[in-house]
């Protein structure tokens, strides 16, 4: 039995040694910096893609849907994705996982909507808050920065604080010392890449967690010695069920959607899910995609990370449920404790029960992966938040583009060594993960309905959007302390921490502007034109531009066909726009209340055969996004990779010449020309490689 500094107690001994923790924080930290790094060179030589302050920010808008949509997975699966989901699963059956993902992908999917009007009204922003500066002005862009940096600097305490505690459960590491050691290989691939880097080690992230799910979810169901078909599962779900009854659910039982406290993880992650929606991260990566193909990648990256809490918590969460009175349990003939339930242990120790000490190293890898990968988008969307809405926006107003690049390596390098110091003061003071990821709603949840409206609804008022955020975060605390302080009788992190507590705050943060902002909107309305974004807004004056061209003049024109097919989008993005209205909120309605509700009005309890069926359905929505997410990408890119394979063996034609374009409007400098020769011929049907 071995406690930590304030003395919490984890039951069991560190099952693997330190050299295995520290080996994979730098390990494959320095796998992955070194990888990405050199993808980042070999791109800037054979395809042209010089890190300029757009390629830096924004990879010039250029991500297609099925990387878009590995960025998304990528950034919403954090540490606390993994414990948090597979927490609720060992808590409260099988309503835990469906509720978790159920209300935190809606978010994703209806900011589809948001995405493409970002692209279709201000298409040359580098960050969403210089929207924000054009409509309302300084007061209103500090207001909403502070919220994005609020939420952005707790996101990442809490990758940090989450990972760190697993990290120390599982190897014994020193937890200050993973906090400072995780970002490490983040910082190096991020400035040697910028944001197309990070979106590409978001894909390789992602594809790993999707092979390790798998493998879990067959280990589980399919070949373990102490589980191994969806039938002894089931048949153990009902022991544990006589053993430890679920307070709450129908009969006490886990295999029932009629779970009281399974219902108040849906609201609470309604609430807390949207808080992401401020974060400026979301938006990076609406920036940086295709805007042909934004609201597809969005859509497939909401459908897809739903598979991700779903069938990891169903897996780790119900092995944990189901498996903790067996002699194979690491702290068997004991259960959890509250600290280690807090902790998100219950899945480790689930990993452990089912495939021994391997279990706890796959473990240890997907919370790696998931850390460092949403820590990177976190790292970019901070560094383009500072460098272009503090340093641009008010200390250096006509700074040039290498200017806007050289600062943001520095906010690069500060943004996480002050995380790191901030989560080594949170693993000190007793915060837990379950704490962080849940009661940011509160704070944050009432900038969304002002910030969707900036670009949705030409009527809002600078007035409410100053107003109504600040106001209604009060409205949130109010009602979280009072629920708190009626219901439990005193207030602590322990009853903050209750599920009532938080969907009372995490709801009235989300809903009172709701009402707020279209009543202090109409005393005054506003009627902003669109067009000052395209105005007001431009690129990087440092913008290298990629054509293909036979020569200087062809560059010219084809610049002149860019810039015409950049008015024919709008048409383009607006049949995206109400395509993404109409499938997010199809989608919100079918996954919220048309598949749950019908279950707990009812109070069904799982039959053998149902059970079964739903398992079958587990494995086939975790094969489903698997396949997508790591294929789509690179179908899509395939022209791309046999370009730069074909170039680095020496037989493509040299891609970098300097030359000055004059065309309608100024010179294009540096502009870099590849010739049209190469390209000819390479159709799918007879490419050789």
């Amino acid at each position: 039995m071995s406690a930590n500094a304030e003395g919490n107690v984890f039951q069991i001994p560190a099952p693997l040694s330190q050299g295995v923790g520290y080996g994979i924080v730098i390990g494959v930290g320095a796998i992955f910096a070194i990888g990405m790094s050199l993808t980042s060179w070999l791109l800037s030589v054979h395809m042209n893609e010089v890190q300029d302050s757009e390629m830096f920010m924004t990879a010039k808008h250029s991500i297609k849907a099925g990387l878009t949509a590995s960025a998304v997975v990528s950034s919403w699966t954090i540490a606390t994705t993994l414990l948090t989901s597979t927490t609720y699963g060992y808590r409260y059956g099988i309503s835990g996982p469906f509720w978790y993902a159920a209300a935190a992908s809606v978010q994703i999917l209806l900011f589809s909507v948001a995405a493409v009007e970002l692209k279709r009204k201000a298409p040359n922003a580098q960050t969403f808050l210089q929207v924000v500066k054009v409509r309302y002005g300084s007061a209103v862009h500090l207001l909403f920065t502070t919220y994005s940096g609020i939420y952005q600097i707790i996101t990442t305490v809490n990758l940090l604080v989450g990972g760190s505690a697993v990290f120390a459960s599982i190897t014994g590491v020193n937890r200050d010392a993973i906090c400072y050691l995780l970002p490490i290989g983040v910082v190096i691939y991020t400035l040697m890449g910028g944001i197309k880097a990070t979106i590409i080690t978001d894909w390789a992230h992602t594809v790993i967690i999707y092979i390790i799910m798998l493998l879990a979810l067959f280990v589980f169901y399919v070949t373990s010695d102490v589980a191994g078909s969806p039938t002894k599962v089931w048949e153990l779900l009902k022991e544990a069920a006589v053993l430890h009854p679920v307070d709450g659910n129908a009969d006490g039982e886990y295999l029932t959607m009629r779970s009281k406290q399974g219902g108040y993880v849906g609201l609470v992650f309604i609430g807390a899910g949207f808080a992401a929606c401020v974060d400026s991260q979301l938006f990076q990566k609406a920036i940086a995609a295709d805007p042909r193909t934004t609201a597809r990648g969005y859509i497939i990256g909401g459908l897809s990370w739903f598979s991700v809490p779903f069938v990891l918590a169903s897996t780790y969460g119900l092995a944990a449920a189901s498996l903790e009175h067996l002699p194979s349990w690491p702290t068997y003939p004991n259960r959890m404790n509250d600290y280690e339930v807090s902790s998100g242990l219950a899945m480790p120790y689930a990993a452990i029960a089912l495939m021994g000490n391997g279990g706890a190293v796959a473990v240890l890898l997907m919370i790696f992966m998931a850390v460092t990968s949403a820590m990177s988008s976190e790292t970019v969307a901070t560094t383009a938040l500072v460098t272009y809405n503090v340093y641009q926006a008010y200390l250096k107003p006509k700074a040039s583009g290498k200017e806007l690049l050289y600062f943001s390596h520095f906010v690069t390098v500060g943004f996480a060594i002050f995380c790191s110091s901030i989560a080594v003061a949170f693993n000190h003071g007793g915060f837990s993960v379950d704490f962080l990821i849940t009661a940011i709603g509160i704070f944050v949840d009432s900038a969304i309905v002002p910030m969707a409206c900036t670009i949705m609804w030409r009527k809002q008022s600078r007035i409410a959007a100053l107003v109504v955020p600040p106001l209604c975060s009060v409205f949130g605390l109010i009602a979280w302390f009072t629920t708190t302080y009626t219901h439990l009788g005193e207030i602590s992190i322990a009853t903050l921490s209750s599920n009532l507590p938080l969907v009372a705050g995490n709801i009235t943060a989300l809903c009172s502007p709701l009402v707020l902002t279209p009543l202090i909107t109409f005393l005054r309305p506003d009627n902003f034109n669109w067009e000052t974004f395209k105005e007001k807004i431009h690129r990087g004056d440092d913008e290298h531009l990629t054509v293909s061209a036979t020569s200087p003049e062809d560059a010219a024109a084809q610049v002149n066909r860019d810039r015409k097919e950049e008015e024919e989008t709008d048409k383009t993005l607006r049949k995206a726009r109400n395509q993404s209205l109409f499938l997010g909120l199809f989608l919100t309605i079918s996954l919220v209340i048309l598949w749950p509700i019908p279950m707990y009005a009812s109070s069904y309890i799982f039959s053998v055969n149902f059970f079964t069926g739903w398992v079958a359905f587990l494995f086939i929505w975790a094969f489903v996004a698997a396949g997508v997410i790591l294929f789509l990408p690179i179908w899509e890119g395939y022209m791309e990779i046999y370009l730069v394979l074909r170039r680095m063996m020496g037989k493509g034609v040299p891609v970098r010449s300097k030359e000055t374009i004059t065309v309608a409007g100024g010179s294009l400098e540096d502009v870099r020309v590849t010739p049209t020769e190469e390209l000819k011929g390479l159709d799918s049907k007879n490419i050789e490689m």
